[in-house]
């Protein structure tokens, strides 16, 4: 598994990659439970981007925007944005996010779409940097996930509340620990 820079990582083995990731911890340890019923749609988009300089992953990020827009829920429920080979810094990867979401906002879609993000040494600024809840946020590669704000909402109104998330997300992930996580973590992109 790459993490965000160097060594060429072709888009089938970083799809795998993610599918592995979304299966394994997203679902598998529920830390999101909206994720589930998305992951068995065909309206989940996986996007490998393996571009680099900066402004094209920009312009990446602005076609997934537009391309989101004019699909409907039905096309695209949801997108994951992954550069496999690029923003392998946390910090050069928070920056990026940064202006993504100016880029959102100067769009006039905030509040249409709403931007997470996932990277493989995502670190919580109050956490230690042992801290087995970073885990709820890392991914094989730097990730910006796309979704819909309405389709959220409709999931919100079904009754689940998303406060309770991130808390259940910390105990499930303490009750498991580091050491654990991190071997998990290794087998999963270990090849076959």
């Amino acid at each position: 598994m790459a993490s965000g820079a160097g060594a060429v990582v072709a888009p089938a083995t970083a799809r795998a990659h993610i599918q592995a990731w979304l299966t394994e911890f997203v679902v598998g340890l529920n830390l999101c439970p909206f994720a589930r019923p998305v992951l068995l749609a065909d309206s989940l988009r996986i996007e490998i981007c393996n571009l680099t300089d900066s402004r094209e992953l920009l312009n990446a990020f602005l076609l997934e925007l537009d391309l989101l827009q004019r699909s409907s829920e039905a096309q695209i429920a949801t997108t994951l944005l992954v550069f496999p080979m690029a923003l392998g810094d946390f910090q050069d990867y928070l920056d990026f996010l940064d202006d993504a979401q100016a880029l959102l906002a100067e769009a006039g879609l905030e509040g249409v779409v709403q931007l997470a993000s996932f990277h493989p040494h995502y670190q919580f600024a109050a956490e230690p940097a042992s801290a087995p809840s970073h885990y709820s946020n890392r991914s094989p590669y730097p990730v910006i996930h796309f979704l819909r704000e309405d389709m959220l909402s409709r999931v919100l109104a079904e009754g689940a509340d998303p406060d309770e998330v991130p808390l259940r997300n910390i105990a499930t992930l303490d009750t498991i620990g580091s050491k654990e996580l991190q071997r998990r973590w290794g087998q999963l992109f270990r090849p076959a």
